[in-house]
């Protein structure tokens, strides 16, 4: 079917916007790596001289050549290089500790070479110069790329759930999505499609996302939208994320999917639990300093106890005791009743609230890897009393309990604290059902960056569980009324 003239210049914008982003990230890394061979052409060649000799003339490039390889392929894990798609401020962020993260490595190769360390002052001076570059090119580059490219248009295929916690996600997003009309699936298959259509004519949207309906309402939108060339963005379900981690066969003569009943293979199992055994004894030794300071720091604010134990539910839904440093008051839950840590909570102390700042509260439970109740990477352990709230309104939330519980995890690393439940649980499966080694060790670095990310250390809100359950019972008294219809 050949496309029309108004799809071919959709396609040939979409190409250009891609070079443009492409051009623009180019400029701000090719700043940086010059950056970073200036100071070698004029200071750290000097200290490596006799290595280099290996490598005769070509020793300046290579070395030029893997400081960039080591910056590109870091920027493009933490982000620093999605023009146009993170916020300003977390783009600048990003890229400013991809480029901290490549000096850290460049610095130790360097350190190696001349068989001494090398003097840092010369590598946190380059570091402010990168920082300042990255800082107003992307200031600069980020409004040229948004004035040349304004927030895509969306209409909204919505259901009968509420629709203002989509709306609120993409409002949180108006530098790159604007919902200007919503359409209920109800009114019928064509009178959604020409709904879709009639607004693409009038120019009203370029870019269509089905929200929570039924996969029998979705399916031939989805259709129509690819027959039609038309983007569309897809809210995933349960299904559809189990479906992405789907192991594709060719036995017969048509596609087949096959999804394991277990989650990991026995071979992953294994080095996953090497990486976790040596990872976990490098840092205990590392941290001891840090551990002893903030152990002190506790027991002299108020004289209670220094660390404090939870049950806590991993794979499986084995329960097991947890180990952090206390950062709340001894009297936080006096009541008995289990409640999750809330925005500004009153119980976390002034030592609690830097040690959770600065996550030194969860170094303890490096011990708790050890013994192997948790993992590096996995989703974050629950409580029994909140896993049984859960489940009452999320069944499916089971499921995140079929590998070890993590230190940290996927929805850590791409979600908040205060992240939905339901959305949670989403992200965690998409870890489950894709898992790699590569993978977790892609989430580790990851977890380094979101350490310093402010937006990670929220508290949730107290009326989530409650929201859900709301939720559920205004669902089922729509599926009654519809039924005595």
């Amino acid at each position: 079917m050949n496309l029309s003239t108004n799809e071919k210049k959709l396609r040939q914008r979409e190409t250009f916007k891609r070079l443009i982003n492409l051009g623009l990230t180019a400029v701000c890394l090719g700043l940086e790596i010059a950056l970073f061979a200036y100071w070698w052409q004029m200071q750290f060649r000097w200290s490596v001289v006799e290595a280099l000799r290996y490598f005769q003339g070509k020793g300046h490039v290579l070395e030029v050549g893997i400081y960039a390889f080591v910056l590109i392929l870091l920027s493009s894990m933490y982000g620093g290089i999605r023009l146009g798609y993170l916020k300003n401020v977390e783009l600048i962020f990003s890229q400013v500790f991809a480029t901290l993260m490549a000096n850290v490595f460049i610095y130790a190769e360097l350190s190696v070479m001349a068989a001494e360390p090398f003097v840092p002052d010369v590598f946190i001076l380059m570091m402010i110069e990168q920082t300042m570059v990255v800082i107003i090119y992307i200031n600069v580059a980020n409004r040229v790329y948004r004035a040349i490219f304004p927030p895509r248009k969306l209409l909204l295929v919505h259901g009968d759930r509420p629709i203002e916690g989509i709306r609120a996600k993409f409002e949180s997003r108006r530098d790159k999505y604007i919902i200007t009309r919503t359409v209920h699936v109800s009114k019928g298959f064509d009178t959604v499609c020409g709904t879709i259509l009639e607004a693409y004519e009038k120019g009203e949207c370029n870019a269509v996302v089905l929200g929570d309906i039924s996969v029998a309402d979705r399916t031939p939108l989805i259709k129509f939208c690819y027959g039609h060339s038309i983007r569309f963005y897809l809210l995933p379900k349960i299904t559809d994320v189990i479906l992405m981690g789907a192991e594709e066969l060719h036995v017969f003569d048509s596609p087949m999917l096959l999804t394991r009943e277990y989650s990991l293979t026995v071979e992953q199992r294994i080095i996953k639990r090497c990486i976790d055994v040596f990872g976990a004894l490098v840092l205990l030794v590392a941290a001891s300093p840090f551990m002893l300071l903030t152990a002190l720091a506790i027991k002299l604010y108020d004289h209670g106890p220094i660390l404090y134990r939870q049950v806590r539910c991993t794979q499986d839904q084995r329960e097991f005791h947890i180990m952090k440093f206390r950062s709340m008051r001894t009297d936080a839950e006096k009541d008995g009743v289990a409640r999750l840590a809330q925005k500004n909570d009153d119980r976390v102390t002034p030592v609690g609230k830097f040690i959770r700042k600065c996550r030194l509260d969860e170094l303890p439970q490096l011990v708790n890897i050890l013994k192997g109740d948790m993992s590096f990477i996995g989703p974050r352990p629950e409580r029994p009393e909140i896993i049984a709230q859960y489940l009452e309104v999320m069944p499916e939330f089971a499921y995140r309990m079929k590998v070890k519980a993590g230190l940290a995890g996927f929805a850590q690393v791409y979600g908040k604290y205060n992240t939905s439940p339901y959305d949670k649980l989403k992200l965690d499966l998409t870890y489950i059902e894709n898992y790699s080694v590569m993978l977790d060790v892609k989430l580790m670095l990851l977890t380094l960056k979101i350490l310093f990310w402010p937006d990670s250390t929220e508290g949730v809100e107290t009326e989530q569980i409650t929201a859900l359950r709301e939720e559920r019972r205004k669902r089922q008294e729509g599926r009654d009324e519809k039924e005595e219809e």
